[in-house]
């Protein structure tokens, strides 16, 4: 079996990519190890037969792209919106960034462990496979990817540990914003008791409830924005329950006929946003009542069901709930695309584009103090590139974003194949750590970096007066790992741990793929 896995690389590879899936996929405690269990896999391998681990540094690079690529592109359709509300926690992501690393270079040198190691014990205790990439560079050695393995699943138990604690955690949150997945949102049916405009409902005017149904005598239609509401009118309320709730007390009382389950007039249908013109245009933009007659009210992407604020720009692969007029509902349907099929594909045009992009960024080379020479690599480039395309979300005909199903496997892809090829490379320099003296002190630099780090992170989320949820969506964002923001979110429903993930994920790969350099040459 060794002769035939040593002539062809190719085959090596997709046997440790499938192997490490299915050991991925493994329960310990809470614990899966994901697309980890390739590297672990790979390391076994290639300790056992060193020369597996051959002509694999092209599938290396071109994994880790893809991964980090994919990472900014999703990133960047909200870091932009997200950078003034979430910028505190991003600053003291920063600076735990710079703790850890401090942590890093006094306890390498205290316990008189190699700088290479401790270097990729950084790395893999913060679970960065990008930073990573940078270690080995840096280095020029093959060890970073042996501390990386130690340290990742130290990482990964410590940050679910952390996480789990402080998501439960009664915080109010007072400079937070509240929970929509937590709150649910909820349709009731008004009976209007008064006369009064749109523009008087508060939780209107600030676009927390959406009003869709209006039935007047024996008359149903869409509510026409900023028309007066008459008394005895029956209108449809959707948004949290609080507000919901507080809407009716506005109006007048909750009736006890839900106009919306009567479609004859008016029908409500949830639309696949399949066509690429809808990308990166908002609900406000649509202008839905003036072309149809109607309204969208909540707009699913992913696994989360958001109200379709003026402001939320649609992504290719949103759900779009839509009450209209009966007779114009198909032209609804074609106006959105509602296609599955053309959001399961890959725009190879654009992807190619930035890709290419991203690379060409990442050879740029920038003089560093010491006559040394920085660049960002198959990591930094395509992340930096991914997010600023990602925030652009399209160019003329070049639509950039991606849907989110197509995204994330990418992605994974991408992860995989990185975390595969590094495990076949770093087989010998890991097995020469865990047989000597070196793996307990390795065992204690990586969970002394995530305790601390992490820690203090989820300290500084409490000070920031932010909530359990966005506290633990951070910690898991900075570390980057996504099992630890599943343990979170299996925990609270809470769309809040998503955002803060997706805001600190990629700007805390840029900040630890900076810091790499400067702890490799304080420990060297």
């Amino acid at each position: 079996m060794f002769e035939i896995l040593s002539q062809s690389a190719i085959l090596t590879f997709f046997l440790v990519v499938a192997l490490g899936a299915a050991f991925g996929q493994i329960k310990f405690w809470h614990l899966k190890f994901g697309a980890a269990g390739a590297l672990f896999v790979g390391l076994a391998l290639s300790a056992a037969y060193p020369d597996l681990g051959q002509n694999m540094s092209l599938l290396q690079s071109i994994g880790l792209a893809m991964f980090t690529y994919t990472v900014g592109v999703a990133a960047g359709s909200t870091f932009m919106q997200q950078l003034k509300s979430q910028a505190p926690l991003i600053g003291a992501a920063a600076l735990m960034t710079l703790a850890a690393g401090v942590v890093t270079v006094v306890g390498g040198k205290l316990l008189q462990i190699p700088a290479e190691l401790s270097t990729g014990l950084f790395t893999g205790a913060l679970t960065s496979a990008p930073a990573l990439d940078s270690a080995l560079r840096v280095t020029g050695s093959a060890t970073p990817g042996a501390g990386y393995a130690v340290g990742y699943p130290f990482g990964v138990i410590v940050g679910i540990i952390i996480v789990t604690i402080v998501v439960e955690r009664p915080w109010k949150g007072e400079k937070d914003t509240p929970s929509l997945a937590g709150a649910g949102l909820v349709a009731r049916t008004a009976h209007v008791q008064k006369t009064i405009n749109l523009r008087q409902i508060e939780p209107w005017a600030c676009q927390d409830v959406r009003l869709s149904y209006l039935r007047r005598g024996d008359k149903t239609r869409v509510v026409v924005p900023g028309e007066e509401l008459q008394p005895d009118d029956l209108v449809v309320v959707v948004g949290i329950e609080d507000r919901v709730h507080e809407t009716i007390d506005i109006l007048g009382y909750e009736s006890s006929v839900h106009i919306a389950d009567d479609r004859r007039a008016v029908d409500f249908e949830k639309i696949r946003v399949s066509n690429s013109d809808m990308t990166g245009r908002t609900i406000a933009e649509l202008n839905i009542p003036v072309k149809f007659g109607g309204i969208i009210t909540r707009v699913t992407r992913g696994d989360l069901e958001l109200l379709a604020k003026d402001e939320l720009a649609l992504q290719p692969g949103d759900e779009v709930s839509v009450s209209v007029p009966s007779s114009q509902l198909s032209a609804v349907r074609s106006f959105f695309g509602d296609s599955d099929r053309r959001i399961a594909e890959v725009d190879a045009l654009t992807f190619g584009l930035g890709m290419v992009l991203g690379l060409l960024l990442g050879l740029v080379s920038v003089p560093m103090p010491g006559g040394a020479m920085f660049s960002l690599g198959a990591a930094a480039g395509p992340l930096v590139v991914g997010m600023v395309l990602g925030a652009l979300r399209r160019t003329g005909n070049l639509i950039w974003s991606m849907p989110e199903s197509v995204n994330l496997t990418v992605r994974q892809l991408g992860l995989l194949f990185f975390l595969a090829a590094l495990g076949l490379g770093a087989g010998p320099a890991f097995k020469e750590v865990v047989v000597t003296s070196l793996g307990w002190k390795a065992a204690i630099l990586a969970t002394s970096i995530t305790l601390i780090s992490a820690t203090l992170l989820a300290i500084a989320g409490r000070l920031l007066k932010l909530s359990g949820p966005r506290t633990a969506g951070g910690v898991a964002g900075f570390l980057g790992q996504p099992a630890i923001m599943q343990a979170a979110a299996a925990k609270v429903a809470d769309e809040r741990i998503e955002s803060a993930y997706a805001a600190l994920f990629a700007s805390s790969i840029v900040f630890k793929i900076l810091l790499v350099p400067a702890i490799y040459a304080f420990l060297a």
